[in-house]
């Protein structure tokens, strides 16, 4: 696979990464500034978009910081199924490393680490 082509837009604070161009994709938001791009039919990956991008890769004070994933929760099972199969493979697991949260022993909270490169 090609390296992914990314680009970053300054004005929006908003940062594309493409995986693979020219594809029709569909859509899904994994939170309010992760977007996944993907390919149903070939079930992958076609590319991310990072909103307020700054913001997400700012260091925090114990380790890095990791994003709840809540979009998966209104997302049909099998649709669930399909992303988390894609996030699980590359070339996205490379930018999302997929984790759970347990706030208690029944709650599960699926949560990502971004490996994200810096805005120059």
């Amino acid at each position: 696979m090609n390296s992914p082509i990314i680009n970053y837009d300054e004005t929006s604070d908003t940062l594309y990464i493409s995986f693979i161009p020219n594809v029709k994709a569909t859509g899904i938001e994994l939170n309010d500034h992760i977007l996944l791009r993907i390919d149903k039919e070939n079930r992958q990956g076609v590319g991310l978009t990072f909103l307020n991008y700054s913001i997400l890769i700012q260091k925090a004070d114990f380790g890095p910081r990791s994003f709840p994933l809540t979009g998966l929760a209104k997302l049909s099972d099998e649709t669930r199924e399909l992303v988390m199969e894609i996030i699980e493979k590359s070339p996205v697991k490379e930018i999302l490393s997929l984790s759970t949260f347990t706030p208690s022993f029944s709650e599960a909270i699926p949560i990502t680490l971004l490996h994200l490169p810096q805005p120059a």
